[in-house]
């Protein structure tokens, strides 16, 4: 579904200050899995995230999505893939107030050709039914707890049936009740069959996935054992 092959990133700063965030990374993901990288910040979590999504391209290496080269694609195809086939969720619940829960979640859908306003609307109250908000639809993001913002966030992630989610600390700024209940509805959309790339610095999201990678220096470590399976 989703494969990193050989990727490296690099940002010149200035003429003398060149930084290297992702260092040769191969990871493939497939359908169902959850694949949680932790590391500290400044470590290229989120980078390795943007070049997943296409929304940088490698300075070598290949990121492919179903066979698709990203680097190949054209700005307008990249836009299409990311609407159809991949979902965010941002550190950041970039949620507008403006707007309604429900309407927060639908918009992403107005941008597929084909989808009806009806249509829209019955897949949004579905899905704010999965996350336990089917009597917040109609309420505005500053009247939800931080918890109940992150739900809508993955909400919006999943209103045009992705095949991955890419999730940038997911659970930040949440405490460990909130960050338990948030992770066990990813963990239910996930055994639905949708993929998880996550990157977060929080050691006890691993016991969540089905494979788990530390990221440090830009390169990628994979972690097993006890250490995954208990979080520490």
């Amino acid at each position: 579904m989703l494969s990193l092959q050989n990727v490296t990133k690099d940002f010149q700063l200035d003429e003398n200050t060149r930084i290297t965030p992702v260092r040769n990374v191969t990871l493939d993901i497939g359908p169902g899995e959850l694949i949680v990288i932790i590391g500290r910040s400044g470590t290229g979590k989120t980078t390795l995230l943007n070049l997943a999504a296409g929304l940088i391209r490698p300075t070598s290496g290949r990121v492919t999505v179903d066979g698709r080269d990203l680097a190949a694609m054209t700005d307008q195809e990249l836009s299409q893939l990311r609407t159809r086939t991949i979902g965010f969720v941002f550190q950041f619940p970039s949620l507008l107030s403006s707007f309604t829960v429900l309407e927060n979640i639908a918009m992403p859908a107005h941008f597929v050709t084909g989808n009806g306003h009806r249509e829209v609307r019955r897949r949004a109250e579905e899905i704010l039914g999965l996350m336990g908000l089917a009597d917040k639809k109609n309420v505005y993001p500053r009247q939800l707890s931080a918890g109940e913002q992150k739900r809508v966030v993955i909400s919006r992630s999943l209103i045009n049936d992705p095949q991955i989610v890419l999730a940038d600390e997911p659970t930040s700024d949440l405490d460990s009740k909130t960050e338990r209940e948030v992770m066990a509805l990813l963990k239910e959309v996930n055994a639905r069959g949708v993929a998880f790339l996550m990157v977060t610095h929080n050691l006890q999201l691993l016991p969540f996935a089905t494979r788990a990678f530390e990221m440090e220096n830009g390169a990628l470590k994979e972690v097993t054992g006890s250490r995954r399976a208990h979080g520490a």
